[in-house]
């Protein structure tokens, strides 16, 4: 069968390839450039816990040496310290890695993955889309054809995809603008991330960040006027040199490493799915106001569509399969956007009478360590409560402390080979989870425990199901009873969890969640090319 074809090697596209030979699915990646990627110290990277995760999962090998995990967080307004948060295991840590870093690292996971193939010096400039697959042609030094089983386009915010499948993609110009600067300097707060509002000093404008990276290294980013005069370098300099002595009292001494100023767009592609081709990334969304992170949404495109695109590639798929990747992420996203476009006027209002309402500055900080860290609706990971996939309701489900829909709990579990691992270590390979909470497991012998109790019925049950599964046991999940089962997506959101071994039940949500039976190849809709 004809490989998937990836349009675009920047952080997205990579990590579809490599996510979809995690399940066996060979792919061609349409480099434009050189397949090398210039070193820019400030154009960095903040990857939540979920999306960190799913780049060690892919063997991304630079996150430990290239990243850095803050300590803390402070949030200051004027001279006053208004929150600190300490962050480590109870509180999870973003990573902070240069984008250059995290893009060579998965580039160093592809070289030794023999289902991805990296074509550099490639521009894809046409498609034609039949029933059974997609044939683009690139322009080059080796302008050639190629045919694939589907098309992802991972081609940035001016997408050639995009535009070649006549996709509409509206939203906002200039919504937030920044002058940035990438230096190696000693700041009060090692390794904490620092936003200041308001900064007293002269030209401190209205909102400065610090936020650290690996070696010594630090990102500051300055909030401009959304449309204002030019930024230059000297007056970058005279910014840079009056933030870090308003922090330190004097001007330390610092080594300039990159700067720039990058204008922040929200929009919103109208559709990202047309026949057998699709959109990720920035081709299908852009945000990151108020501290939201574009890639971090665009590895969770990832996570959501390539086990969708294995399971038809293998074993074809539903429509319902493959259409539910614009009804969770589209949603999901629009609902990023919307919480964003909502908290700029109270957080960037200046005078209006909310700033002067009781409680408002505590509200205003919050908003903000929410975009910043990773939480709330400004940043949390997605749930998607009322996918196509969502199981009709059954009276064996029963309630734990994650909603349907939601990412599990990364728990200690333990296979029936006897292998314990994070729960989180057996995802992304394309198989559902079973997870049976066994309090006590632990303790057994394996050999005991695998012919006990449920179990027997329980590994009868998961064989018949009708996707491919793992069953998998755990002493304990937050909200869950003994013996309660739970269906896990292979991108780690919830099915469903029963009471006890339902087989019926269990088959029917494993049903849910693959879309229902696949029906033959339809024709592509008059839409698509």
């Amino acid at each position: 069968m004809d490989p998937v074809i990836v349009a675009g090697a920047g952080p997205v596209g990579l990590a579809l390839s490599l996510a979809l030979a995690a399940q066996g699915v060979p792919s061609v990646v349409l480099d434009e450039g050189t397949g090398t990627d210039d070193p820019r110290p400030a154009r960095t990277a903040i990857l939540r816990p979920d999306t960190a995760a799913l780049m060690a999962r892919l063997g991304c090998a630079t996150l430990g040496d290239e990243g850095a995990r803050w300590t803390g967080w402070r949030l200051m307004r004027r001279k006053q310290l208004m929150r600190e948060l300490p962050l480590g295991e109870d509180a999870p840590a973003p990573l902070h890695i240069p984008q250059h870093a995290l893009s060579r690292g998965l580039r160093s996971a592809i070289a030794g993955q023999e289902l991805v193939r990296v074509v550099t010096g490639n521009r894809l400039d046409s498609l034609e889309q039949d029933a059974r697959g997609v044939t683009v042609h690139t322009r080059g030094p080796d302008a050639t054809w190629w045919r694939g089983s589907h098309l992802v386009g991972c081609d940035g915010a001016r997408s050639t995809v995009r535009k070649l499948l006549g996709i509409r993609f509206p939203g906002r110009t200039a919504v937030e603008r920044h002058a940035v600067a990438a230096l190696r300097a000693e700041l009060p707060w090692p390794g904490e991330a620092l936003l200041h509002r308001q900064p007293p000093w002269s030209g401190g404008g209205e909102e400065v960040s610090a936020r650290p990276l690996a070696d010594g290294v630090w990102r500051l980013d300055w909030l401009l006027p959304s449309r204002g005069e030019l930024v230059t370098p000297d007056a970058l300099v005279t910014r840079l040199r009056d933030t870090l002595a308003g922090w330190c009292g004097e001007t330390p001494p610092y080594e300039l490493l990159d700067t720039g100023v990058y204008t922040l767009h929200h929009r919103l592609a109208r559709r990202w799915r047309a026949g057998r081709a699709f959109l990720a990334g920035d081709a299908a969304h852009l945000l990151g106001a108020v501290g939201t992170q574009g890639l971090d949404e665009g590895l969770r495109d990832v996570s959501n569509l390539a086990w969708k695109i294995a399971e038809d590639w293998h074993h074809g798929a539903s429509e319902t399969l493959l259409d539910s990747y614009q009804a969770e992420r589209r949603t999901a996203v629009a609902a990023r956007l919307r919480a964003a476009d909502q908290s700029l006027p109270i957080l960037r209002g200046g005078g209006a009478l909310r700033t002067y309402m009781p409680g408002a500055t505590r509200g205003h900080d919050t908003l903000l360590a929410d975009g910043h860290l990773g939480h709330g609706p400004l940043g949390a990971p997605p749930a998607y409560p009322h996918s196509p996939l969502a199981p009709p309701r059954a009276e064996a489900q029963t309630a734990v402390g994650t909603p349907p829909g939601a990412p599990v709990e990364d728990v200690r579990v333990t296979a029936p080979d006897g292998t314990t691992v994070r729960l989180g270590d057996r995802l992304s390979r394309g198989l559902h989870l079973v997870v049976l909470v066994a309090p006590g497991t632990g303790v057994w012998d394996r050999r005991h425990w695998l012919t006990a109790g449920v179990m027997p019925r329980l590994a009868a049950a998961v064989t018949a199901l009708p996707v491919r599964a793992e069953l998998l046991v755990t002493e304990a999940y937050p909200g869950a009873s003994a013996h309660s089962v739970l269906l896990v997506r292979p991108d780690g959101h919830l099915v469903a969890a029963f009471g006890g071994v339902r087989p019926a039940d269990l088959y029917a949500a494993a049903d849910a969640a693959r879309g229902g039976s696949p029906s033959a190849p339809t024709e592509v809709p008059a839409d698509a090319p």
